[in-house]
Protein backbone atom coordinates (compact mmCIF):
# COMPACT_ATOMS: atom_id res chain seq x y z
CA UNK A 1 0.00 0.00 0.00
CA UNK A 2 1.35 3.41 -0.99
CA UNK A 3 2.46 5.49 2.00
CA UNK A 4 0.99 8.98 2.31
CA UNK A 5 3.38 11.82 3.17
CA UNK A 6 3.30 12.83 6.81
CA UNK A 7 2.77 16.38 8.08
CA UNK A 8 6.49 17.06 8.34
CA UNK A 9 7.07 16.06 4.73
CA UNK A 10 4.15 18.21 3.57
CA UNK A 11 5.51 21.21 5.47
CA UNK A 12 8.97 20.64 4.03
CA UNK A 13 7.64 20.42 0.49
CA UNK A 14 5.50 23.51 0.99
CA UNK A 15 8.50 25.31 2.47
CA UNK A 16 10.71 24.40 -0.50
CA UNK A 17 8.01 25.52 -2.91
CA UNK A 18 7.56 28.81 -1.09
CA UNK A 19 11.29 29.49 -1.16
CA UNK A 20 11.48 28.77 -4.90
CA UNK A 21 8.45 31.00 -5.58
CA UNK A 22 9.91 33.84 -3.51
CA UNK A 23 13.33 33.65 -5.19
CA UNK A 24 11.75 33.64 -8.65
CA UNK A 25 9.44 36.51 -7.76
CA UNK A 26 12.16 38.72 -6.32
CA UNK A 27 14.32 38.07 -9.39
CA UNK A 28 11.46 38.99 -11.73
CA UNK A 29 10.81 42.16 -9.74
CA UNK A 30 14.48 43.00 -10.02
CA UNK A 31 14.43 42.65 -13.80
CA UNK A 32 11.48 45.01 -14.13
CA UNK A 33 12.88 47.70 -11.83
CA UNK A 34 16.31 47.51 -13.43
CA UNK A 35 14.81 48.01 -16.89
CA UNK A 36 12.53 50.83 -15.69
CA UNK A 37 15.59 52.53 -14.24
CA UNK A 38 17.45 52.19 -17.55
CA UNK A 39 14.49 53.55 -19.52
CA UNK A 40 14.02 56.47 -17.13
CA UNK A 41 17.73 57.29 -17.35
CA UNK A 42 17.44 57.39 -21.14
CA UNK A 43 14.55 59.83 -20.82
CA UNK A 44 16.60 61.99 -18.48
CA UNK A 45 19.70 62.05 -20.68
CA UNK A 46 18.13 62.18 -24.14
CA UNK A 47 14.54 63.27 -23.60
CA UNK A 48 13.51 60.17 -25.51
CA UNK A 49 9.98 58.87 -25.80
CA UNK A 50 10.52 55.50 -24.16
CA UNK A 51 7.74 54.35 -21.88
CA UNK A 52 9.49 54.26 -18.51
CA UNK A 53 7.17 51.93 -16.63
CA UNK A 54 6.33 48.22 -16.36
CA UNK A 55 4.90 48.10 -19.89
CA UNK A 56 8.00 49.75 -21.32
CA UNK A 57 10.23 47.35 -19.40
CA UNK A 58 8.36 44.33 -20.78
CA UNK A 59 8.57 45.67 -24.33
CA UNK A 60 12.27 46.38 -23.88
CA UNK A 61 12.80 42.82 -22.68
CA UNK A 62 10.80 41.38 -25.58
CA UNK A 63 13.09 43.12 -28.08
CA UNK A 64 16.14 41.24 -26.78
CA UNK A 65 17.34 37.89 -28.16
CA UNK A 66 15.04 35.16 -26.82
CA UNK A 67 12.85 38.02 -25.64
CA UNK A 68 9.67 35.98 -25.74
CA UNK A 69 11.19 33.37 -23.44
CA UNK A 70 12.45 36.07 -21.09
CA UNK A 71 9.03 37.72 -20.86
CA UNK A 72 7.43 34.37 -20.05
CA UNK A 73 10.09 33.78 -17.40
CA UNK A 74 9.41 37.16 -15.79
CA UNK A 75 5.65 36.57 -15.88
CA UNK A 76 6.02 33.15 -14.26
CA UNK A 77 8.37 34.65 -11.69
CA UNK A 78 5.73 37.22 -10.81
CA UNK A 79 3.21 34.41 -10.37
CA UNK A 80 5.70 32.98 -7.90
CA UNK A 81 5.79 36.32 -6.10
CA UNK A 82 2.00 36.31 -5.84
CA UNK A 83 1.94 32.75 -4.51
CA UNK A 84 4.63 33.58 -1.97
CA UNK A 85 2.61 36.54 -0.68
CA UNK A 86 -0.51 34.35 -0.56
CA UNK A 87 1.42 31.84 1.52
CA UNK A 88 2.44 34.62 3.91
CA UNK A 89 -1.16 35.80 4.17
CA UNK A 90 -2.42 32.30 4.96
CA UNK A 91 0.41 30.79 7.01
CA UNK A 92 2.32 33.86 8.17
CA UNK A 93 5.65 35.26 7.03
CA UNK A 94 9.14 34.45 8.30
CA UNK A 95 10.26 36.29 11.40
CA UNK A 96 8.82 36.87 14.87
CA UNK A 97 6.08 39.24 13.64
CA UNK A 98 5.17 37.27 10.52
CA UNK A 99 2.00 35.82 12.01
CA UNK A 100 0.49 39.11 13.12
CA UNK A 101 -2.77 40.22 11.51
CA UNK A 102 -1.20 43.39 10.13
CA UNK A 103 1.57 41.50 8.34
CA UNK A 104 -0.92 39.00 6.95
CA UNK A 105 -3.06 41.86 5.63
CA UNK A 106 -0.07 43.49 3.94
CA UNK A 107 0.77 40.15 2.34
CA UNK A 108 -2.81 39.78 1.10
CA UNK A 109 -2.68 43.23 -0.53
CA UNK A 110 0.64 42.36 -2.15
CA UNK A 111 -0.85 39.09 -3.39
CA UNK A 112 -3.64 40.95 -5.20
CA UNK A 113 -1.19 43.49 -6.62
CA UNK A 114 1.19 40.86 -8.00
CA UNK A 115 -1.70 38.86 -9.43
CA UNK A 116 -2.59 41.90 -11.52
CA UNK A 117 1.02 42.56 -12.52
CA UNK A 118 1.66 38.92 -13.41
CA UNK A 119 -1.54 38.83 -15.43
CA UNK A 120 -0.55 41.80 -17.56
CA UNK A 121 2.93 40.42 -18.24
CA UNK A 122 1.63 36.97 -19.13
CA UNK A 123 -1.01 38.54 -21.37
CA UNK A 124 1.79 40.32 -23.23
CA UNK A 125 3.79 37.09 -23.47
CA UNK A 126 0.79 35.25 -24.95
CA UNK A 127 0.36 37.85 -27.68
CA UNK A 128 -2.03 40.37 -26.15
CA UNK A 129 0.45 43.19 -26.53
CA UNK A 130 -1.90 45.99 -25.62
CA UNK A 131 -2.98 44.24 -22.43
CA UNK A 132 0.48 43.22 -21.37
CA UNK A 133 2.36 46.42 -22.02
CA UNK A 134 -0.31 49.02 -21.47
CA UNK A 135 0.71 52.40 -20.17
CA UNK A 136 0.42 52.79 -16.41
CA UNK A 137 -0.54 56.40 -17.11
CA UNK A 138 -3.60 55.33 -19.08
CA UNK A 139 -4.47 52.75 -16.46
CA UNK A 140 -4.24 55.35 -13.67
CA UNK A 141 -6.47 57.79 -15.54
CA UNK A 142 -9.00 55.08 -16.43
CA UNK A 143 -9.24 53.86 -12.83
CA UNK A 144 -9.49 57.44 -11.53
CA UNK A 145 -12.26 58.24 -14.03
CA UNK A 146 -14.29 55.22 -12.94
CA UNK A 147 -13.82 55.94 -9.25
CA UNK A 148 -14.79 59.60 -9.62
CA UNK A 149 -18.07 58.42 -11.12
CA UNK A 150 -18.98 56.44 -7.99
CA UNK A 151 -20.94 57.92 -5.09
CA UNK A 152 -18.35 59.60 -2.92
CA UNK A 153 -15.79 58.88 -5.62
CA UNK A 154 -13.85 62.08 -5.01
CA UNK A 155 -13.24 61.04 -1.41
CA UNK A 156 -12.32 57.51 -2.49
CA UNK A 157 -9.72 58.76 -4.95
CA UNK A 158 -8.31 61.12 -2.34
CA UNK A 159 -8.15 58.29 0.21
CA UNK A 160 -6.41 56.03 -2.29
CA UNK A 161 -3.93 58.80 -3.07
CA UNK A 162 -3.20 59.34 0.61
CA UNK A 163 -2.74 55.58 1.08
CA UNK A 164 -0.24 55.37 -1.79
CA UNK A 165 1.61 58.49 -0.65
CA UNK A 166 1.85 57.23 2.93
CA UNK A 167 3.05 53.87 1.61
CA UNK A 168 5.77 55.67 -0.33
CA UNK A 169 6.93 57.54 2.76
CA UNK A 170 6.84 54.30 4.75
CA UNK A 171 8.95 52.53 2.10
CA UNK A 172 11.52 55.34 2.06
CA UNK A 173 11.75 55.57 5.86
CA UNK A 174 12.15 51.82 6.27
CA UNK A 175 14.85 51.81 3.60
CA UNK A 176 16.71 54.67 5.28
CA UNK A 177 16.49 52.79 8.60
CA UNK A 178 17.80 49.64 6.89
CA UNK A 179 14.81 47.66 8.14
CA UNK A 180 15.36 45.15 5.34
CA UNK A 181 18.26 43.75 7.38
CA UNK A 182 15.67 41.95 9.52
CA UNK A 183 14.80 39.80 6.50
CA UNK A 184 18.35 38.97 5.41
CA UNK A 185 20.34 35.86 6.22
CA UNK A 186 23.84 37.16 7.07
CA UNK A 187 25.40 33.72 6.63
CA UNK A 188 27.43 33.69 3.45
CA UNK A 189 27.52 37.50 3.15
CA UNK A 190 30.97 39.00 3.39
CA UNK A 191 31.41 42.49 4.91
CA UNK A 192 31.87 43.90 1.40
CA UNK A 193 28.63 42.27 0.22
CA UNK A 194 26.77 43.64 3.25
CA UNK A 195 27.99 47.15 2.50
CA UNK A 196 26.97 46.81 -1.15
CA UNK A 197 23.53 45.54 -0.18
CA UNK A 198 23.14 48.48 2.22
CA UNK A 199 23.98 50.97 -0.55
CA UNK A 200 21.51 49.32 -2.92
CA UNK A 201 18.84 48.89 -0.27
CA UNK A 202 18.95 52.45 1.04
CA UNK A 203 19.36 54.17 -2.32
CA UNK A 204 16.93 51.94 -4.16
CA UNK A 205 14.32 51.85 -1.41
CA UNK A 206 14.33 55.62 -0.93
CA UNK A 207 13.95 56.22 -4.67
CA UNK A 208 11.11 53.74 -4.88
CA UNK A 209 9.39 55.35 -1.91
CA UNK A 210 9.73 58.82 -3.41
CA UNK A 211 8.11 57.63 -6.64
CA UNK A 212 5.22 56.01 -4.75
CA UNK A 213 4.70 59.19 -2.74
CA UNK A 214 4.64 61.27 -5.91
CA UNK A 215 2.09 58.95 -7.57
CA UNK A 216 -0.11 59.30 -4.50
CA UNK A 217 0.28 63.05 -4.55
CA UNK A 218 -0.93 63.26 -8.14
CA UNK A 219 -3.95 61.10 -7.27
CA UNK A 220 -4.80 63.53 -4.47
CA UNK A 221 -4.54 66.43 -6.94
CA UNK A 222 -6.87 64.59 -9.33
CA UNK A 223 -9.41 64.15 -6.51
CA UNK A 224 -9.25 67.78 -5.36
CA UNK A 225 -9.59 69.11 -8.92
CA UNK A 226 -12.11 66.40 -9.87
CA UNK A 227 -9.95 65.89 -12.96
CA UNK A 228 -8.77 62.35 -13.79
CA UNK A 229 -6.24 63.80 -16.25
CA UNK A 230 -4.16 64.88 -13.26
CA UNK A 231 -3.64 61.28 -12.13
CA UNK A 232 -0.32 59.89 -13.26
CA UNK A 233 1.15 56.46 -13.63
CA UNK A 234 4.82 55.63 -13.26
CA UNK A 235 5.93 57.02 -16.63
CA UNK A 236 4.30 60.45 -16.27
CA UNK A 237 5.37 60.65 -12.63
CA UNK A 238 9.01 60.07 -13.56
CA UNK A 239 8.78 62.67 -16.34
CA UNK A 240 7.34 65.12 -13.81
CA UNK A 241 10.65 64.98 -11.93
CA UNK A 242 12.34 66.34 -15.05
CA UNK A 243 9.93 69.29 -14.99
CA UNK A 244 11.08 70.44 -11.55
CA UNK A 245 13.69 73.20 -11.06
CA UNK A 246 16.31 70.45 -10.73
CA UNK A 247 15.43 69.40 -14.26
CA UNK A 248 16.52 66.11 -15.85
CA UNK A 249 19.19 65.64 -13.19
CA UNK A 250 16.57 64.83 -10.57
CA UNK A 251 15.01 62.29 -12.89
CA UNK A 252 18.46 60.81 -13.52
CA UNK A 253 19.05 60.41 -9.78
CA UNK A 254 15.67 58.74 -9.29
CA UNK A 255 16.27 56.52 -12.33
CA UNK A 256 19.59 55.33 -10.94
CA UNK A 257 17.83 54.68 -7.64
CA UNK A 258 15.19 52.51 -9.32
CA UNK A 259 17.95 50.56 -11.06
CA UNK A 260 19.61 50.12 -7.67
CA UNK A 261 16.36 48.73 -6.30
CA UNK A 262 16.37 46.21 -9.13
CA UNK A 263 19.85 45.07 -8.12
CA UNK A 264 18.75 45.04 -4.48
CA UNK A 265 15.90 42.71 -5.44
CA UNK A 266 18.46 40.32 -6.91
CA UNK A 267 20.34 40.42 -3.61
CA UNK A 268 17.11 39.72 -1.73
CA UNK A 269 16.44 36.78 -4.04
CA UNK A 270 19.77 35.36 -2.92
CA UNK A 271 19.86 36.18 0.78
CA UNK A 272 16.32 36.92 1.96
CA UNK A 273 14.99 34.76 4.75
CA UNK A 274 11.80 33.18 3.39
Amino acid sequence: MRRLPDDGEVRAARGAGTVAAARAGLTARGVIYLLVGVLALRVALTGGGEQADRGGAVEELADKPLGGVLVWAVGIGLVGMALWRLSEAVFGAAGPDGGKARERLFSAVRFVFYCVVAGTVLAFASGERESGAGSTDEQSRDVTTRMLGWPGGQWLVAAAGVAVAVTGVWIAVRAAMRSYREDLKPAGMSPAVRRAVDVLGVGGGCSRGIVFAAVGGFAIQAAVAYDPARAKGLDDTLRAFAGTPAGPWLLAVVAVGLGMFGLFSFAMARWRNV
